[in-house]
């Protein structure tokens, strides 16, 4: 029994190890091809929220980090993408979480021009009620389209709510939560813009795997 059990043993070990090399050359083989598929995503999401026409620079690459928990809804490090043109700068684009969905928190990406004025938002990543608050999601609903060409007016600019709570943004039927918390978040990283525009702009380039 004892040298059965050594057998079976050996046997396992031999498998775990073939199954973890497996990985590994799986991983080494798509790395490449996965990096490059979320670049391009990447790309994608960024030139809907900054104009194509507004800059001539590799967005992806003109990356700094940024921390603000007021006005980004985290902790967290997170990533700004600055644009230029001929040289100066014409924009940026700024990930944000907006923690108080319904279902959890909402990762948002919101383009503002050197003016402040919202050029596009996409939400990115949420878990909201399927038919309720995954409106604003672009495949549901054009509802994140409210945004693009708006202006936070100063921190008490009453229109930036849901009209149930005074604003000019529609709410959904039966889920108010989700599009106020989706609005409180792009007006926080508009205020963040506002309040920290030259200091965004002098950063260096910091963010993961660019210079």
């Amino acid at each position: 029994m004892l040298n059965a059990m050594k057998k079976n043993s050996g046997v396992l070990a031999t498998f775990a190890l073939l199954s973890t090399l497996l990985v590994s050359f799986t991983y080494l083989l798509t790395a490449d091809r996965i990096q490059a598929q979320q670049q391009k995503d990447l790309l994608k999401v960024l030139n809907q929220v900054i104009p194509a026409d507004s800059h001539d620079n590799e967005l992806y690459q003109s990356c700094t980090v940024i921390t603000s928990e007021q006005y980004l809804g985290t902790t967290e490090p997170m990533p700004a993408y600055l644009a230029k043109k001929d040289g100066q700068f014409s924009g940026v684009a700024i990930e944000a979480i907006a923690p108080d969905g319904y279902n959890g928190a909402i990762k948002l990406i919101v383009g503002l021009d050197k003016a402040g004025t919202v050029t596009g938002v996409r939400v990115l990543n949420h878990n909201e009620t399927p038919g309720l608050g995954d409106k604003i999601d672009t495949r549901i609903t054009d509802w994140i389209y409210s945004f693009t060409g708006k202006k936070l007016q100063g921190e008490k600019d009453p229109s930036w709510a849901v009209r149930k709570d005074g604003g000019n943004f529609d709410q959904f039927t039966g889920a108010t939560i989700t599009p106020r918390a989706v609005v409180g978040a792009v007006k926080n990283v508009s205020l963040y813009y506002q309040r920290h525009q030259q200091q965004l702009f002098n950063q260096p380039l910091n963010c993961q795997g660019n210079a």
